[in-house]
């Protein structure tokens, strides 16, 4: 079975960027959390590209910006928009990159381009992993699972 996969293939990016500040207010405002302007500056810098953004480089945009220059403020945010699943924290890169599903509970999978350092997430099929330690009697809570590689653009460039 096909799974969607959004990052790498071309889109209507103004429609994606506002669909998902569109679904973080929603479920802000479903959760009683509060969406304050700080974060909300800080999804829309994460939502600017596909590509994944350590949280100093989030800080300096923020800062430039006259929105705070401590890194408790990039860290507190990043950390609600993670915890909120408006974001994902990117393990291999030591970085964050805005959800394709903000607010869905879901099990993604990232493939990082080495090259330009696009991150596209997929959906993943849970039943896979599930499967694979039987009745182990271990109980799945979240999986993060992050592919390296080249995507379709910087194939036909390395061709």
């Amino acid at each position: 079975m096909p799974h969607k996969i959004s990052g790498f293939a071309p889109h209507d990016h103004n429609s994606c960027i506002h669909s998902a500040l569109q679904a973080a207010e929603n479920a802000c405002k479903d959760r009683g959390a509060q969406f304050t302007p700080v974060r909300r500056r800080v999804l829309e810098i994460l939502l600017e590209s596909h590509r994944a953004l350590g949280a100093y480089d989030v800080l300096a945009r923020l800062t430039t910006e006259g929105l705070g220059s401590k890194p408790p403020v990039a860290y507190r945010a990043l950390g609600f928009l993670v915890e909120q699943g408006f974001a994902h924290r990117i393990e291999r890169l030591n970085a964050f990159v805005a959800c394709t599903h903000p607010g869905a509970t879901h099990d993604p999978a990232f493939m990082i381009c080495r090259a330009c350092h696009k991150v596209a997430e997929a959906e993943t099929a849970p039943s896979v992993l599930s499967e694979a330690i039987g009745d182990s009697g271990f109980s799945i809570e979240q999986t993060v699972i992050e592919a390296e590689g080249l995507c379709p653009a910087c194939q036909e460039g390395h061709a």
